[in-house]
């Protein structure tokens, strides 16, 4: 249940300002506050100093946002060349790109080198031997398949492999003119059990020491993504994430004498996500028969419209209306989007609740959808155009 104020997101002064600069616009729509990506950004550098930051860039690609972080120093992850252009047509130089996904075409591997990539992940013999004949000479870090439980929004299964798969494609770098660079994993975006980097470090140490014996030396850590955004359940403070993968890393790697390993970290939903607020209006309120106590609440937003992480009422972003005030009589409602399909519902079995009065025309505010939303959004599912973004000023 949202059950919680507006004051546990953002302050009331902020939410006014939304409010302000949104009036008259047409819904749907995402507003973005840079200044607060800004500050997601140098709260992150503080607590994780030793580590460089890669942006992942398909969170949010906005070229407001990549304008801002390109300025404050970041690095930059990129899952496709589409994403690689936009970069360098930024004037983001190559050395601080890095392709991450490690599902590639081979065209699109000879793209990126011919631009100046020279680091690819990978986690298959078969994208492997692309890189060899593709990008000879790369820097290569390979992908472990890690536990992902704990997160709400997994990424098992489709990426990464079990350390011993990746253990023989370490050593058979030694005759496809590759560097074997490092090791990278992912434990599951909006990840609340940190406990999970712990085991994905551990791995990573096996076979840092494993390939020592075969004469290669890796020298990086890739940590991934995973760092929370604030959504409608708690989270802990991204300093005490910090605190905890430092830990994990010095029990692992400072013991050999030789410090850690290079770590790269790719953040997305952690420096965007609370950065944004969809503002919606409210279509129509039903209900689906005269007994039932649930009244259906329709907005012109949903899962095709750029709320797709919904799915499996997986992220559970806060809403509020206009009108909300505290200790004010609410209802609990099912919330769903415009479109003609049936999948296009948000929350039914998890139930938000909204105002008694609240009426059709008015507005709900969508919070902390910074992250996955614009760029998720459907072309023309319906003939409805994608979800249009506004910078706040």
């Amino acid at each position: 249940m949202n059950n919680k104020p507006i004051t546990e997101f953002m302050s009331l002064e902020e939410f006014e300002k939304i409010k302000k600069f949104t009036k008259g616009k047409e819904t749907p729509f995402l507003v973005i506050n840079i200044e607060k990506i800004e500050k997601n950004y140098e709260e992150l550098v503080k607590n994780l100093p030793y580590a460089k930051i890669y942006y992942a860039v398909k969170a949010n690609p906005h070229p407001e946002v990549i304008k801002l972080l390109d300025k404050k120093g970041s690095n930059f992850d990129i899952a496709t060349i589409y994403e690689l252009d936009q970069l360098l047509d930024a004037g983001i130089s190559p050395d601080r790109i890095s392709y991450g996904n490690t599902i590639k075409k081979e065209k699109d591997i000879a793209y990126a080198y011919s631009k100046g990539i020279r680091l690819f992940a990978t986690d298959s013999k078969s994208d492997l031997q692309k890189l060899s004949k593709n990008a000879p000479g790369s820097k290569v870090f390979f992908r472990i398949l890690c536990e992902t439980s704990g997160s709400d929004w997994p990424l098992s299964r489709k990426f990464g492999a079990h350390q011993d798969l990746i253990y023989k494609l370490i050593l058979e770098c030694k005759n496809l003119n590759l560097e074997p660079y490092g090791l990278s994993f992912h434990v599951g975006s909006q990840q609340r059990d940190i406990g999970q980097w712990d085991n994905a470090i551990s791995q990573c140490k096996y076979l840092f020491d494993a390939v020592k014996k075969e004469g290669i030396k890796l020298k990086m850590i890739n940590l991934g993504g995973g760092l929370p955004s604030r959504y409608i359940h708690h989270t802990l403070d991204v300093e005490l994430y910090a605190n905890e993968i430092t830990r994990y890393l010095k029990e692992d790697f400072e013991g050999n004498g030789n410090g850690f390993p290079e770590i790269i970290i790719e953040p997305g939903r952690s420096l965007v996500g609370d950065a944004g607020v969809i503002i919606s209006e409210i279509i129509m309120i039903s209900k689906k028969s005269h007994m039932n106590q649930y009244k259906w609440v329709y907005l012109d937003i949903g899962k095709f419209g750029g709320l797709i992480e919904t799915i499996d009422e997986s992220i559970k972003y806060p809403i509020f209306t206009e009108k909300e005030k505290p200790h004010e009589k609410t209802k609990e409602i099912i919330l769903a989007g415009p479109t003609c399909d049936s999948m296009d519902t948000l929350y039914e079995n998890y139930k938000y609740s909204l105002p008694e009065d609240i009426k059709e025309g008015e507005r709900v505010y969508i919070l902390s959808t910074g992250a996955y939303t614009q760029t998720y959004s459907s072309t023309y599912f319906n003939g409805i155009p994608p979800l249009k973004v506004y910078i706040l000023e």
